[in-house]
């Protein structure tokens, strides 16, 4: 935690010394008042001196307007600070999860790094804005005020060394009771996230499968979870607080008694009593905003260690080498790709998804993957812009191990149309942009018609200008493909992978793109994984794969029914006798 503050507050020093002087200032103002307040009984009151008293009430009146511009300031720059504190750290979590692979984001899981970035750094932010105030204020007041208080009376002084050590007792049970319960909270609001999030986004398989209840029942246990973890905590402080404010009232009573004793005998001015039960006060309210100081401390330690170990990972897939590559081969990438003897684990499988997977293609070339659902198919074509690296083997871009290249200039020769369609909140040409950002509207034009979308985006209200909803969720399957295959189509590359993405796509419209991607991508690489065998029948390769994850075979379609037994069967299972001739 300590490293985190030290780093990110950093930049703002100058604006956290200015609060700590301002938070002194306010201090050394809080506890010159009681002592103006006993001189004016003790001086003015007693002695019926108008004067005096009028010229101490004004001193002690532009102190108090001292102390109220101070903290007019000290809240306003404290503010600005912790802000800014968490504006740096939800910027630092979200470059650094952008730069994770897939297998770091699965480590962590979605729902927990959200809520890392938002209610973790909300934690640790609030630490920085009442900590920059109440650390400052709670030393200087309770040393102060203990100071204050001997020089008021020596002998009631005693009363503090009982005081102090009881509200001590009742503070360190409670932190040892709660902090272990801080962590635990954390980590049950991830798993109401997870929960959440998974009801969202499967809301159409919930509803097809009548499971509303069970979604429910899992909610109300998640949440119940937190509820009961939150209860105990609250319980804690529930015990805490009413017995620190016992031991004030208490105390009160009993410095009251004995200072009443003593102003009886003479041995003290009735003046120093009140400065005296005002600075008793001080140094139990700051005790009381040091206990609260230290419960935030380990919900915010805990918060800490968890943003912590997000930032301290390193992506196990980063660039080498960047400045040889791009001094060698600049950017005259022609698309030439290769595999050779590639192996592949997912992080803790037991066996390779895929193993000893060799072949080669060049621009011009369709190359089709084929295989059975589990094969790796998806999993193959993800290997090319390093989403995962291989565990064994190359991956060569004109002849070039792609792990050499630079991540951002091999994804740049990379067009993927993934197999699950995804398009943001925005319109149909800020998507469509996303391939290329300084795209005219007729290029964007040209790549809807290749992707035989150019129809329905026309008839659509604004046309390029329409919008779509997150997920592209007000728009049909079908269309979300095409819309995916365009934006693909608009960013210019030499690699094209299309992984799956006909699926939605009638058989007439699966056609009309495939014949027309094969023209307009005549010069370029492409890949294209398929579940059906009737896509890929006039692909210039189409690589096998066994269910194991080993190639069954590599030729054109006339060469694999006749060698590949595999392909055979994909193909009688799809097609009949007739379609097959």
């Amino acid at each position: 935690m300590i490293e985190l503050f030290t780093k990110y507050l950093k930049p703002y020093w100058k604006q956290i010394v200015l609060v700590i002087v301002l938070v002194t200032v306010q201090s050394i103002c809080n506890l010159y008042l009681p002592n103006l307040n006993a001189d004016i009984i003790n001086n003015g009151v007693v002695k019926g001196d108008i004067n005096y008293i009028w010229h101490t009430g004004g001193l002690m009146l532009g102190v108090t307007l001292l102390v109220v511009l101070a903290s007019i300031v000290t809240a306003y720059f404290a503010s600005r600070t912790a802000m800014s504190f968490g504006r740096d750290l939800r910027s630092a979590l979200f470059e650094k999860v952008m730069s994770f692979s897939q297998a770091e984001v699965d480590k962590f899981g979605i729902p927990s790094l959200i809520t890392r970035n938002t209610n973790d750094v909300q934690q640790m932010q609030m630490l920085v804005q009442i900590g920059l105030t109440m650390m400052v204020i709670a030393p200087i007041t309770s040393i102060g005020g203990i100071i204050m208080a001997i020089r008021q009376d020596v002998v009631l002084s005693y009363s503090i060394l009982i005081i102090v050590p009881l509200m001590g007792v009742v503070v360190w049970l409670m932190l040892r009771l709660a902090t272990p319960l801080f962590r635990s909270v954390q980590k049950k609001i991830d798993r109401v996230n997870q929960v959440l999030r998974e009801k969202l986004m499967g809301v159409r398989v919930i509803r097809a499968f009548v499971r509303d209840d069970y979604e429910a029942e899992r909610f109300d246990k998640a949440n119940k979870d937190l509820m009961q973890t939150t209860l105990r905590v609250n319980r804690i402080m529930a015990f805490g607080i009413p017995s620190l404010m016992a031991i004030m009232n208490l105390a009160m009573v009993a410095i009251v008694w004995f200072g009443s004793i003593r102003i009886d005998s003479g041995a003290m001015p009735i003046g120093n009593l009140t400065a005296f039960l005002t600075y008793v006060m001080q140094i139990m309210i700051s005790v009381m905003v040091a206990m609260g100081m230290f419960i935030m401390v380990p919900r915010a330690e805990a918060s800490a260690e968890r943003i912590s170990a997000v930032l301290d990972t390193e992506p196990s897939i980063e660039d080498t080498a960047k400045t040889k590559f791009i001094a060698q081969n600049g950017n005259n990438l022609k698309g030439e790709l290769e595999f050779r003897n590639v192996e592949f684990s997912y992080p803790g499988a037991e066996s390779p998804v895929l193993k000893d997977i060799s072949f080669a293609t060049a621009p011009g070339e369709f190359t089709a993957i084929v295989g059975s659902t589990g094969s790796g198919k998806s999993t193959l074509v993800n290997l090319i812009p390093r989403f995962f690296d291989v565990t064994g083997g190359q991956i060569l871009l004109d002849g070039t191990d792609i792990r050499e290249m630079p991540i951002e200039e091999l994804r740049n020769k990379i067009s993927l149309v993934p197999q699950k369609a995804f398009l943001f909140r925005g319109t149909v040409e800020e998507n469509l942009k996303w391939g290329n950002e300084d795209a005219t509207e007729e290029e964007l034009w040209h790549a809807l018609e290749i992707a035989q979308a150019k129809g329905f985006v026309s008839e659509m209200p604004g046309k390029l200008q329409a919008f779509i909803d997150q997920g592209g969720t007000n728009v049909s399957g079908g269309q979300r493909q095409r819309l995916s295959i365009a934006r693909a189509l608009v960013k210019k590359a030499e690699v094209y992978v299309f992984d799956d993405c006909f699926s939605a796509l009638d058989y007439k419209t699966e056609s009309l793109v495939r014949a027309a991607l094969r023209e307009e991508l005549k010069d370029a690489t492409v890949l294209i994984v398929a579940q059906r065998v009737s896509s890929v029948l006039d692909a210039d390769r189409i690589v096998v794969l066994n269910d194991d994850g080993t190639i069954a075979g590599v030729g054109t379609h006339e060469e694999l029914m006749k060698t590949c037994e595999v392909y055979q069967e994909i193909v009688y299972s799809q097609l009949s006798k007739e379609e097959i001739a």
